[in-house]
């Protein structure tokens, strides 16, 4: 029967990586000094990085140290520079890749692809955000058994290793989009046990929707996405008039209700997209005359604004700066600032609003 080794630590999964934390180095060192010190990292790297190193080899990944950094050699020495060639592995199984490195109390496998890096595809993708979420779904899954292995192999091997519970996060390696949000409603102190939820959804217009009706917990409603498409799922209340809206297995979006529809929209294949279409079409005219495509500002103000109509700026005399379009933000450059018809301004010629004539200013 096999004995487990006595060591305690911590095992910590982070984004498409493997962490492993021990304590207890700073008291060797206090007792023992420099020599006791490189006997503990010895004794680390021989029981519990070596061991990594198998449980990799054993699931067909490919690991080998790297060559040693002539620059190291040139600045620190030929020793120091083998010495830390020796504490790193490039390791590799198909397109997947990982770095394996072990530095005093830690040892960390960090692993990425370059198959889907569309922000960072340098570096093989080693720099690209949200490295789980990028992964092609069959190499995240070798991602996720390849360090599950690992974790289970080291807290069975060694008396007091604990694995850290990492927070709650959707998708294919973590909880779902209806787990994620009932765990998250069962931690907040608003929580109702006789209601499975948390409260407050019928008050002060909470569940108010954008169609005038009521939005009810647990029912199909339809809401627009940031692009104007249509969309629809399961409302769960969350809180204040904030409701998740569950559109897939792992898919969820929080959306006010005056935002969501509970009744279905009519011409679901309309985008609801005035709002960004003008402020796009107001952006790409002001970048017109600013570079004098004078010809292609006047298409844009005649799909704006057709019928040659009377034009406005937004002026805020307490920020100095005229309103953007949309009255979203401020500017300093009169080209830049949003353009409004008479409508669109009325009510607001106030203070600290002072409504200006495109006109008038062209003329002063």
């Amino acid at each position: 029967m096999s004995t487990r080794i006595d060591r305690t630590g911590t095992v910590n999964f982070g984004d498409a990586s493997i962490s492993i934390w021990e304590e207890g180095i700073s008291a060797v060192r206090a007792a023992g000094g420099y020599p006791a010190e490189k006997e503990w990292e010895r004794l680390f790297k021989r029981q519990v990085f070596a061991r990594i190193l198998q449980t990799m080899n054993r699931l067909g990944w490919t690991c080998t140290m790297p060559a040693v950094d002539q620059h190291d050699v040139k600045h620190y020495g030929g020793t120091v520079a083998r010495w830390a060639a020796e504490r790193r592995r490039f390791c590799t199984k198909g397109d997947l890749k990982a770095d394996l490195e072990i530095s005093g109390r830690t040892i960390s496998l960090k692993m990425f692809q370059s198959v889907n890096a569309p922000d960072r595809p340098d570096h093989d993708g080693r720099y690209q955000s949200d490295l789980e979420g990028h992964m092609p779904y069959v190499m995240r899954l070798e991602m996720e058994r390849t360090r599950r292995r690992i974790r289970d192999y080291l807290c069975n091997v060694f008396t007091e290793y604990l694995f850290k519970q990492p927070n709650a996060k959707r998708g294919p390696t973590g909880l779902t989009a209806l787990d994620y949000i009932q765990a998250g409603v069962r931690a907040c102190w608003h929580y109702g046990k006789e209601l499975d939820r948390r409260s407050g959804e019928d008050s002060c217009g909470n569940n108010r929707s954008a169609d005038g009706s009521i939005v009810k917990h647990g029912a199909r409603v339809w809401f627009a996405d940031y692009k104007g498409r249509i969309c629809t799922g399961t409302a769960f209340y969350n809180i204040n008039n904030m409701w998740w809206v569950i559109t897939g297995r792992y898919d969820a979006r929080n959306v006010a209700s005056f935002e969501i529809y509970a009744r279905r929209p009519d011409n679901l294949r309309v985008k609801r997209n005035a709002d960004r279409r003008r402020k796009r079409l107001e952006a790409d005219l002001a970048t017109a005359v600013k570079t004098m495509k004078f010809e292609r500002a006047a298409q844009l103000r005649d799909i704006l604004f057709p019928g040659d109509q009377q034009l406005f700026n937004v002026w805020h005399d307490e920020h100095q700066l005229y309103h953007r379009a949309g009255f979203c933000g401020y500017t300093a450059d009169q080209s830049q600032a949003g353009k409004f018809t008479a409508d669109e301004v009325r009510g607001w010629d106030g203070a600290p609003n002072k409504v200006m004539s495109i006109a008038m200013l062209e003329a002063a």
